[in-house]
This record gives C-alpha cells, sequence and structure tokens, in this order.
C-alpha cells in the first residue's frame, strides 16, 4: 500500500496535462480578445468608407 502511495504522490503527469490546458485557455481568451477588436477596427473602417461613398454620389 505504501508503494503505491508514493507512487502516486510521484506521478505529476496530470499536473502537467492541466498546465497545458491552462495555457491554451488563456491562448484562446487572447484570440477572442484581439479578434473582437479587430472587428471593432473594420466596422470603424467600413463605417467610414460608407460615408466616404455616399458623399461622392451625392456631388
Amino acid at each position: 500500500m505504501r508503494l503505491l502511495i508514493r507512487r502516486f504522490l510521484k506521478d505529476d503527469s496530470a499536473a502537467t496535462a492541466i498546465e497545458y490546458g491552462l495555457i491554451a485557455t488563456v491562448i484562446s481568451l487572447a484570440i477572442f480578445g484581439s479578434v473582437g477588436s479587430f472587428a471593432d477596427m473594420l466596422e470603424v473602417l467600413w463605417g467610414n468608407n460608407s460615408n466616404k461613398l455616399v458623399e461622392a454620389f451625392n456631388q
């Protein structure tokens, strides 16, 4: 029984898997945040171009 407990305490493969999961979560949150910011920037860009086109056609 002691041998099993010692082996269990020495095994850190699950901790490594949890660390990789946490890293993947942080990376995915960073990607989602940057995509949202990029979408807002594109919306401003296209909105500005739309206004310029309307003004050009109205002249």
